[in-house]
C-alpha cells in the first residue's frame, strides 16, 4: 500500500491576528511616572504659578492649610483650566512628586462621595471623609477635543497634613507647561489631532495595588 501524502492543494495555515489591546478599566490612574516619581498637574494664576516654576517649590503665598487638587491626567487638566485660558488658571504646572508620597495619599484617602458596598453606611463614610487627609474623585477622562471618554481619571484632593507634605516634602520639581498646553490646543483647533497627540506626555497605567485603590472603588 502506498503511503498517504498530504494534499498539496490544502490551504496553508493563516497566522493568528495579533490580539487587540485590552480595554481601559473603568477607573484607572494613568500618569507620567518613573520608578520613584509621578507627575501631576495644577493650574494657577501667573502670580503664583510663575514663581513656583522658577524656584522649583511652592512659595509662602501658597496656602498650605487649604485643600488642593492634583491631577495625573494632562488632558483632564486641560479640560479643567480650558487650555490655560480660565481666570486664575493661566499657568499650568507639571509637579513631579515622590511616588512614596502619592501612594501614602492614596492609602489614606476617602472617596468624596458615598458608595454602597464600599462603606458600611453613610454615617461611617461621612466620619471617614472628615478625618481623611485626602479625598478622591473619579471623573470622566477626556480626549483631545476634551470630550468625555468611557473610563474615568483620578482627581486627588489633599488637605491638612497631606497638603503641607505635598508642598514641602513630596515635591521634586515644578515645570511650567503652559506653552505645551497652548501648542497642543493650537494643533487641535487646526484639526491636526495626530500632531497634537505626539506632544502629549507619555502617560501609562500607574502601578498602584489594592492597598492604594481597593477602598477607592478601583
Amino acid at each position: 500500500m502506498k503511503a498517504q501524502h498530504a494534499d498539496s492543494t490544502a490551504p496553508s495555515a493563516v497566522p493568528a491576528a495579533p490580539s487587540a489591546e485590552p480595554p481601559t478599566p473603568g477607573r484607572q490612574i494613568r500618569a507620567l511616572h518613573t520608578d520613584s516619581t509621578i507627575t501631576v498637574y495644577q493650574a494657577y494664576a501667573p502670580g503664583l504659578g510663575v514663581p513656583a516654576a522658577r524656584d522649583g517649590r511652592f512659595p509662602a503665598a501658597w496656602k498650605r492649610d487649604r485643600m488642593t487638587w492634583i491631577k495625573p491626567s494632562f488632558l483632564w487638566m486641560m479640560y479643567r483650566c480650558g487650555w490655560a485660558t480660565k481666570e486664575g488658571q493661566q499657568t499650568v504646572l507639571a509637579v513631579e512628586i515622590t511616588r512614596e508620597g502619592f501612594d501614602w495619599a492614596l492609602r489614606n484617602a476617602c472617596l468624596s462621595h458615598y458608595a454602597r458596598g464600599l462603606h458600611p453606611d453613610e454615617a461611617v463614610w461621612k466620619r471617614a471623609l472628615r478625618q481623611a487627609p485626602a479625598r478622591v474623585q473619579w471623573d470622566p477622562e477626556r480626549d483631545l477635543r476634551l470630550h468625555p471618554l468611557p473610563h474615568r481619571s483620578l482627581q486627588l484632593g489633599l488637605a491638612g497634613d497631606a497638603s503641607r507634605r505635598y508642598a514641602d516634602e513630596w515635591t521634586v520639581s515644578i515645570t511650567d507647561v503652559t506653552a505645551l498646553a497652548r501648542d497642543v490646543h493650537a494643533l487641535v483647533r487646526a484639526g491636526d489631532l495626530s500632531a497634537a497627540e505626539k506632544l502629549l506626555p507619555a502617560e501609562r497605567p500607574y502601578p498602584a495595588g489594592d492597598a492604594e485603590l481597593a477602598h477607592l472603588g478601583a
